[in-house]
């Protein structure tokens, strides 16, 4: 493996590129959805539709679940919280969506997938709220000691 030594200290930071462009992504997909009662309907109907039980509680649920937890991502707050729901979201988005669909229409289900399963076993990296909340309580916890 290529090693280079300039970025060995730097590679912690990587995450939050992938947490910037997964927050917005989720954020900007279901932002029409969360201020749209119209978007909100078609939702449930597309969900109607694949006889998910009820439907428009399935659509906020699935909407404002993915809207949330796009800003938490964003902010880095409650990471593999978050992580949890989309994992829970996404295989449910998978299984009820795109069964059946091609793999290019699949793709970007699958790959918010992979995402929320990385930030679930990595966490949200050092430039983010969870990182600082963590700094500090270990701060806290060894002043407390002395």
């Amino acid at each position: 493996m290529l090693k280079l030594p300039i970025f060995e200290k730097y590679k912690e930071y990587g995450v939050i590129f992938i947490r910037l462009i997964i927050g917005f992504h989720l954020v900007y997909g279901t932002q029409d959805n969360v201020f749209s009662y119209a978007r909100m309907e078609e939702l449930a109907s597309f969900l109607s539709a694949r006889g998910v039980p009820f439907p428009l509680f399935s659509a906020f649920l699935s909407a404002y679940t993915q809207f949330i937890c796009g800003a938490l991502f964003l902010v880095g707050v409650a990471t593999r919280y978050a992580a949890v729901a989309m994992i829970i979201n996404f295989i449910a988005a998978i299984i009820i969506a795109h069964s059946g669909d091609t793999y290019p229409n699949m793709f970007p289900a699958l790959m918010m997938l992979a995402a929320a399963c990385f930030f679930f076993l990595h966490g949200a990296g050092k430039l983010s709220v969870d990182s600082t909340l963590l700094k500090r309580k270990e701060e806290g916890s060894l002043g407390g000691a002395e």
